[in-house]
């Protein structure tokens, strides 16, 4: 026991501050467009395995939800119109709201969390890649109980759901079952492209498509998988403690 204490004295702290996280250079973050770089080709339209950059009115538009940040539309782009930028603070709280029902979410959201949060993990058809994200959160490095927030193992003590995985059509049921369990008020985060935009195995007879067409979702947190420090972000937003 003394040679562990001992142990552990040494080594020192190793839990990383969020705000001065860093990423290695060749990490892809955010999709940047450059206008004035664009010509126009469309490559990476054609390209995107999610159809996650469209044309719209005759510009391209990125939809941040779907992308998977596989980096295919910036290796085709002849002219570096597009590029991976080092940003991991992608995460979102429900889009394209009005000014009136921005203020309502933020207030349900501090009514509901407070200064603490707990969360029920929901997989409904994930490749397990978030899910592995998620667990790293309550490491040494990351430990997020050090926000006051952990991982619950019933949705009757749960304050949000983090939902992982596009929604199987076998697992639709659980999940409406656990949001049912879950008591009021709550909140739903959408992890990962899978369950962001339900785009990443395009159209099946075996799932029921991303989560907010089977449940409301209050935050997203796209990614392929989201990093650890993505997902934090999301949270503390969640907390509005950013």
């Amino acid at each position: 026991m003394l040679r562990i204490l001992q142990k552990i004295m040494q080594q020192g702290t190793v839990t990383e501050d969020y705000f001065m996280s860093a990423v290695p250079a060749r990490f892809r973050g955010q999709l940047e467009l450059n206008d004035q770089r664009c010509r126009d080709c469309r490559k990476c339209v054609d390209i995107c395995p999610t159809q996650a950059i469209r044309l719209k009115k005759n510009k391209l538009s990125i939809d941040h939800d779907a992308c998977l940040f596989c980096g295919a539309c910036v290796d085709f782009c002849d002219k570096n119109g597009l590029r991976h930028s080092l940003n991991y603070e992608y995460a979102h709280l429900k889009g394209q709201l009005a000014e009136s029902d921005g203020n309502r979410l933020a207030g349900k959201i501090r009514s509901v969390l407070g200064r603490s949060l707990a969360i029920r993990h929901v997989d409904v058809g994930s490749c397990n890649a978030c899910d592995f994200e998620m667990s790293a959160l309550l490491n040494p490095v990351y430990d997020i109980t050090q926000y006051g927030i952990d991982y619950v193992a019933s949705p009757r003590h749960a304050d949000m759901l983090m939902v992982t995985g596009v929604v199987t059509r076998n697992l639709r049921k659980a999940l409406e079952m656990t949001l049912e369990a879950t008591p009021t008020p709550r909140l739903v985060m959408a992890v990962g492209a899978c369950a962001c935009s339900g785009r990443v195995f395009g159209k099946t007879y075996a799932q029921a498509g991303p989560v907010e067409s089977i449940v409301p979702v209050d935050i997203y947190v796209p990614g392929c998988p989201p990093r650890p420090q993505a997902l934090i972000y999301g949270l503390l937003l969640a907390l509005d403690r950013l």
